[in-house]
């Protein structure tokens, strides 16, 4: 039996968005009771002094690329030490399962390598079931997972950019009810990221209306190439309509105002009109500037038709080199720093850009971009600068939006966001710049995800919920992490237990792992 916890006389702020209140938690069977009465009388295996602390409920990061690197970091630390206690991973159209063989698992691992790297060892599941039980007492936080809109179409259609048969459409249907029946939460989608993005809007209105038939919700990663300059919000108009077409709740996720491209009232706007209208529509934002994602999505999607395969026969043939070089978007990519390499001779290009690797190597940029794709197998990440700080605020303290993190956890220079996304929505958006009041912040960690993913018992400090509790010092609250110096562990989070276990105990990891996998059905 696990130990029981006092937390006492701390200011606790439940997670609903009210004001906190003074009193003390106690934690016993990973539930937990508040006491508002004298703490003179609590008696706990563990007694903590949470005078002049804040406690609240931990926070849930609906943006994760964890599910393959937890295996092999399993303490979890870039995230318990900014207090998240559950992460939903899957997104992006990429999770880890389903798929019929292991061949195709380990295609597709390759394929999206520069965004979820490898796990330590040889996948050994398939199935949903089978890769959330892998989950139990094994890791530090608690995951819940999601299923792509990729490996359902290589289940049903195959790696090739053409369209799905009523047949093939009604196969992933199928698969996606049994990965939903097994404890997933729904659909997501990254329509930059083939082979889903060869989807069309009428293949993923029929998908989702499976997913709302067992209360799913649908999880985006727009189309980006839908953009233009007369439209910039036909990404997102898009996922409305995928909404609208199915009945299904609606997230657009990492949603900010892009430099350059329309106005922070154009993106708010779309959600606020779409919510007038009677849909369920949210939406979640990162912290930072930076964006983070796999080198491979700057290349053309027809350059990925047939798989992992056919991505390195294009990096090596000139035709198609010449070809992707114009399709490139020239704008960008340049000035974006790299990371991920494995290869001793590339580590000296750690943290240096696109140009800046093409002047040592005395190359175009593409060529460089090419070349090291190759070399590194296509597992190389990208950093750049993708998002309008000026108008940022207006999204993290949007009453629609939620926080999460999008973070990529292995590179020696990720985005910073991956290590100090949630504790600068405390120090800077609420403490410091008073953006949002602190309740406000934590309800969109808290109980606001834990809403829209679906959980019955986190996400606020409620009689009877699961034990994922925090405690902070607020003047403490620091996010170090920066673009040339990421890899620095938030400061401030005190204490962090996971199902009624400490995880971090006075600001240092326990190496306790308690986390479990979250189940749609048994958790919801």
């Amino acid at each position: 039996m696990d130990k029981t916890i006092a937390l006492k006389d701390g200011l606790i702020i439940n997670g609903t968005g009210n004001p906190g209140f003074y009193g003390s938690v106690l934690i016993k069977d990973n539930k937990i009771s508040i006491i508002r009465q004298s703490s003179d009388s609590i008696q706990a295996d563990i007694e903590i002094d949470c005078t002049g602390k804040v406690i609240s409920p931990g926070f849930i990061d609906l943006h994760s690329h964890t599910g393959l690197t937890i295996f092999g970091e399993p303490k979890h630390e870039p995230k318990v030490f900014q207090g998240v206690t559950t992460e939903l991973i899957g997104i992006d159209g990429i999770s880890p399962v389903p798929f019929k063989n292991k061949s195709e698992l380990e295609r597709y691992i390759w394929l999206d390598s520069g965004l979820n790297d490898y796990p330590p060892e040889s996948p050994d599941w398939l199935k949903t079931i089978e890769y959330l039980n892998k989950v139990d007492n094994k890791v530090a936080v608690n995951i819940a997972c999601i299923i792509g809109n990729s490996p359902l179409r290589i289940w049903g259609v195959g790696w090739n950019d053409k369209p799905a048969s009523k047949k093939q459409i009604g196969n992933m249907k199928s698969v996606l009810r049994e990965c939903m029946e097994e404890g997933a939460w729904g659909l997501s989608t990254g329509l930059d990221y083939p082979p889903g993005a060869y989807a069309s809007t009428d293949e993923l209105i029929e998908l989702c209306k499976e997913a709302a038939k067992l209360g799913g919700f649908y999880h985006t990663h727009t189309r980006a190439l839908l953009s233009t300059k007369n439209n910039v919000l036909a990404p997102w108009e898009e996922a409305i309509d995928i909404g609208k077409g199915s009945g299904i709740p609606v997230h657009l996720t990492h949603y900010r105002q892009n430099p350059g491209k329309g106005t922070y009232q154009d993106y708010l706007g779309l959600v606020e009109n779409a919510r007038e209208n009677g849909m369920d529509v949210t939406f979640d934002c990162y912290t930072y500037p930076y964006s983070g994602t796999t080198l491979t999505i700057i290349l053309p999607n027809w350059s990925k038709d047939g798989g992992p395969e056919a991505l390195i026969k294009n990096l090596s043939s000139k035709d198609t080199r010449d070809r992707m070089a114009k399709e490139m978007n020239p704008s960008g990519y340049p000035t974006h720093w790299l990371t991920n390499f494995k290869k001793p001779h590339n580590k000296k290009y750690e943290g240096l850009s696109v140009n800046e690797i093409a002047a040592i190597k005395n190359q175009e940029p593409s060529d460089t971009i090419f070349d090291l794709l190759i070399d590194e197998n296509l597992g190389i990440s990208h950093v750049g600068f993708g998002t309008n700080p000026h108008t940022l605020p207006e999204f993290v303290k949007h009453p629609a939006g939620m926080i999460a993190s999008d973070s990529i956890l292995f590179g020696d220079y990720p985005s910073p966001r991956t290590y100090g996304n949630f504790t600068k929505v405390i120090s800077e958006f609420s403490r410091d710049d008073k953006f949002l009041t602190l309740p406000d912040a934590i309800r969109k960690m808290s109980s606001f995800p834990a809403q829209r993913l679906g959980l019955h018992s986190k996400g606020s400090l409620i009689d009877g919920y699961d034990a994922d509790v925090i405690v902070f010092d607020l003047p403490k609250v620091h996010a170090p992490a920066t673009k040339a110096n990421p890899r620095q562990l938030a400061e401030g989070i005190e204490q962090v237990i996971v199902n009624g276990q400490l995880v971090i105990k006075d600001s240092e990891h326990t190496g306790n792992l308690p986390g479990k996998a979250v189940r749609r059905g048994r958790d919801s």
